[in-house]
Formats: C-alpha cells, sequence, structure tokens
C-alpha cells in the first residue's frame, strides 16, 4: 500500500495514525547529578577515611551520618574474619528499619586486609554477604597503605568509581 499510513496494530484505530511527536532536546543543565554517598565503617581500620578520600563522599567513621550529611549509605568493611562478621548484623538493621529514619543502603563495600587471594572461609562468609546485598570489592592497594592515595582507582574498582561517581 502506497497511502503513506503506518501499518500495523493500529490498524484497529479509525482514521489515519500521526507519527508520535518527537519531545525537543532537554538543556545541558538537566543533566542528573552523581549522587553523593556517606561512608560508614563498621569497624576500626574499615578503610572509610581512605575510599572518601579516593572515591568522594561523606566520611562519617563508625557513626551514622548526621542529617546535614548525604542519606545514602556505603558500609565498609574489612575481608579479615572480623569485619565479615560486622556486615550481617547491620545489614539486617536497614531490613528492619532500625536505622536512623531517612538513611539508605546502597552496597557494602569489601576492602582486601592483606594481598593476595582470600583463603577458602573468609571467601565463602563474602559469598554470604553477597548473597544479601550488592558488594564492591577493593583491592589490596599498596600506594595507599603508603599514604599516596593519587593516581586512578585500581582497575578492579571501576564499577565502585562508577556508582560513586569518582569515573574518570
Amino acid at each position: 500500500m502506497g497511502t503513506g499510513m503506518r501499518e500495523g496494530p493500529e490498524i484497529w484505530i479509525r482514521g489515519p495514525v500521526a507519527a508520535p511527536e518527537t519531545a525537543p532536546p532537554e538543556p545541558a543543565h538537566a543533566r542528573a547529578t552523581a549522587r553523593r554517598f556517606s561512608w560508614v565503617g563498621l569497624h576500626g581500620g574499615a578503610g572509610v577515611s581512605t575510599l572518601a578520600a579516593v572515591y568522594g563522599g561523606h566520611d562519617s567513621g563508625r557513626a551514622w551520618p548526621g542529617p546535614a550529611d548525604p542519606r545514602s549509605v556505603l558500609l565498609v568493611a574489612r575481608t579479615h574474619a572480623a569485619g565479615l562478621d560486622a556486615v550481617v548484623p547491620v545489614v539486617d538493621l536497614f531490613r528492619r528499619g532500625e536505622t536512623p529514619e531517612g538513611l539508605d543502603l546502597d552496597a557494602v563495600v569489601l576492602v582486601a586486609d592483606a594481598p593476595g587471594r582470600l583463603p577458602r572461609p573468609l571467601a565463602q562468609r563474602v559469598r554470604l554477604v553477597e548473597s544479601v546485598i550488592d558488594v564492591y570489592r577493593v583491592p589490596w592497594v599498596n600506594e595507599w597503605r603508603l599514604g599516596d592515595l593519587g593516581g586512578r582507582p585500581p582497575r578492579e574498582t571501576e564499577s565502585l568509581a562508577r556508582l560513586t561517581g569518582a569515573a574518570r
């Protein structure tokens, strides 16, 4: 048929079907801004200050974010036994609604406690955590241990860098 009318499911509509109007392009200033996060450590030495310095966001230390701080929370723990044991009870606090009002748990960030692979028992604990919430893993970074927080974040953390807006 050469009538210029579109064919397809519209045949059930009586009369010609006009092409949908296209919306005008959004102005450049309408782009979404990166979401801001509060890093919350689940134990001393979790790496909250380092992560906040490298990826941006608010360093809450081991406290809940205050009213003026970002309400999106990233929980931080090391991959040693005590660090992994601290994760599930706090995730459960969020699930039960027993955290300060307005906080939103986005993910857990597990920071390597040593270079190399995790021993099997710790890797099993990580899989347990991953079964209940999104987990981002941060490898051992010797430069960070030496205080050098410049440079690009580790390649293995690209998804975390995208989440926090630190991707370059």
